[in-house]
């Protein structure tokens, strides 16, 4: 998908496209592409997006957001098995113990494009409120994940879950700490959120 690395400005030759510039500038309409909906509406939460072609620049990605927040040698918050053996060899600390955790490390269901954000279950964070977990977050997902309504990412969870459905979805969807609250931001959860996005169609 060129179209994130062009979109984001990954690469310093598309950073000097100016195409990619103006395609920030406007509004998604119900003919823009799943792909292309899902990277405004979530640039547009003040969500960070890293596009990853393979897992080797997932590990890379990885290292860097930890040496840019101080990160290494600290505890990291993590419920997942698979992601534990994955990131094992990283100076960090991989545990399901949140105590003074800078961060909060998971993967998600879904990926929603109309509203940018991140559908999430008791398969990542159990039966905790997202107020239980650290500020920061790093999120690993795919391509495939992508769904363009929250309603079908529901149907995606109860297809690939026929026997038990998870418990506690919900969704992230702000991604800028403000420390000033309004009637806008009432009961929702705001995390500085780095998305690490893996190529997987």
């Amino acid at each position: 998908m060129s179209l994130f690395k062009r979109f984001f400005g990954l690469s310093k030759k598309e950073n000097e496209n100016e195409d990619s510039e103006e395609r920030g500038k406007f509004m998604p309409d119900e003919h823009t592409p799943i792909d292309e909906l899902f990277a405004i509406n979530f640039k547009n939460n003040g969500g960070r997006f890293i596009y990853c072609d393979n897992m080797t620049e997932v590990f890379d990605s990885f290292q860097n957001i930890l040496i840019e927040n101080s990160w290494e040698n600290e505890n990291i918050y993590c419920f997942e098995n698979k992601l534990k053996e994955s990131f094992k060899n990283f100076k960090v600390t991989l545990s399901k113990d949140n105590t003074d955790a800078p961060c909060f490390f998971t993967t998600c269901e879904y990926l929603v494009a109309d509203t940018g954000a991140l559908l999430i279950s008791s398969e990542q964070i159990k039966e905790k409120k997202l107020n239980d977990f650290p500020d920061n977050f790093i999120v690993l997902a795919t391509t495939s994940q992508l769904v363009k309504t929250i309603s079908e990412g529901l149907r995606g969870i109860k297809t690939k879950h026929p026997n038990r459905i998870p418990s506690n979805i919900t969704t992230i969807k702000n991604f800028e700490i403000t420390t000033e609250k309004n009637f806008m931001t009432y009961g929702s959860s705001s995390k500085n959120l780095y998305l690490l996005l893996l190529e997987d169609l």
